[in-house]
């Protein structure tokens, strides 16, 4: 290939990388589609697109493309990467293992043979640096100074959109957060293990809406609305929630207008994920058959959202322990929701249930592990303590 037809090769790729990362706004994803458009300009094996998290001190990544995905972390200033965002200097390497600034346990943890290094630091608009452009082994030779050139102009037009984007996933976790924690207070009174139902009771639910064809953004979304279902719980009496016998009548249709407060207090919000909370948290409760409250909806009236948590709902109520009963067996617990499809359950959800059943065992056992790591580490804090006190009780 000629060199003018090289140089217009390149002009199309950057054109094309500047159009596909300008449309992405999740920064997963974006760091996905740069670390491959860049290592395809390149010709390189891998690129890995590091962020640099001043709070620990440390470089991470989700993305290593050539290769099997995998989180990597490294502190700042260890191997070259470390050492370009320390530093703010590029590093241009011919063979990484002749040179003390590279770090070889990452190859030795991900499996890779690293050969030539090309590393250049990714900055924002304030000259702050905000990660790391790294690619590895090139197809032919070493990398020259021209691709050092061309990786800084790659740099440059990513830096806007991974700050853009950096922002919206930190602004999005915190709305997330406040979300959780404001569930959190609506059941903890009448919940001793809230946050793990909710937790499970949550993925749950997302992995129904993606199975019922929603689209991964509105499965997300349902996951992060689903914890307010119950959230107009602050609103019924202590002598009520609280009560430890069978409500009266009268009592019973006071509990029910929890669905109705809960979709006052999130309607017409401005969140979407809020407005989504209302719609779940009035028709949650609703039946298929339409005998449910509090307007006795039925069937495809009942809006989608609200059938699938329903659905996740009781599949994560009958398959954890409780102080009145025991955790049912996966298959007993799909069984009972089976029988009520066209009753309490729509049909549909139910299929979707039952055709992911691998995928929600993995999120249960994954959930179960977590409770078990953290009960774990609260044994050993306690243990800590009591001998703390113990050591200090004898002096």
């Amino acid at each position: 290939m000629g060199r003018r037809q090289d140089l217009e090769k390149r002009q199309a790729l950057l054109a094309q990388f500047g159009r596909l990362i300008a449309a992405e706004k999740r920064l997963d994803n974006l760091l996905s589609i740069i670390a491959g458009e860049v290592r395809k300009i390149l010709s390189a094996d891998r690129c890995t697109v590091y962020l640099l998290d001043n709070y620990k001190g440390e470089l991470w990544t989700k993305v290593a493309s050539g290769g099997e995905d995998q989180i990597l972390r490294l502190p700042l200033g260890r191997g070259v990467a470390g050492f370009v965002a320390k530093t703010g200097s590029a590093v241009n390497l011919r063979d990484g293992y002749r040179d003390s600034r590279f770090s070889y346990e990452l190859d030795e943890l991900t499996g890779y043979k690293t050969k030539s290094v090309l590393a250049i630091p990714l900055k924002g608009a304030e000259g702050r640096v905000l990660g790391v452009f790294e690619v590895l082994n090139k197809t032919k030779g070493a990398f020259t100074e021209e691709d050092e050139g061309l990786l800084r102009i790659l740099a440059t037009m990513a830096a806007s959109f991974i700050e853009n984007a950096t922002l919206y996933d930190e602004l999005r976790r915190s709305h997330l957060e406040t979300i959780y924690r404001m569930a959190l207070v609506a059941e903890f009174r009448d919940q001793k293990d809230t946050a793990r139902h909710l937790r499970r009771m949550s993925r749950f639910a997302e992995i129904l809406a993606r199975g019922s064809g929603l689209g991964r953004d509105r499965a997300e979304d349902i996951r992060y609305a689903a914890p307010l279902h119950d959230v107009g719980k602050v609103a019924i009496p202590d002598s009520i929630l609280l009560k430890p016998g069978a409500l009266t009548p009268q009592e019973y249709e006071e509990m029910k207008k929890h669905t109705i407060y809960g979709s006052q207090m999130l309607a017409n919000a401005e969140s979407r994920l809020l407005r989504l909370a209302a719609s779940i948290a009035v028709a949650h409760h609703e039946r298929y058959d339409g005998t449910g409250y509090p307007y006795g909806l039925k069937g495809e009236k009942i809006p989608i959202e609200a059938r699938i948590v329903s659905v996740a709902d009781v599949f994560d109520a009958l398959v954890s322990k409780r102080v009145y009963k025991g955790a049912w067996d996966i298959d007993e617990a799909m069984k009972y929701l089976s029988s009520q499809a066209d009753k309490l359950f729509d049909p549909r959800v139910v299929d979707v249930l039952e055709s992911r059943k691998n995928e929600l065992v993995e999120a249960l056992e994954e959930e179960n592990r977590l409770l078990a790591q953290g009960e774990a580490f609260e044994a050993r804090i306690h243990e800590t303590e009591a001998q703390f006190l113990k050591h200090h009780l004898k002096t």
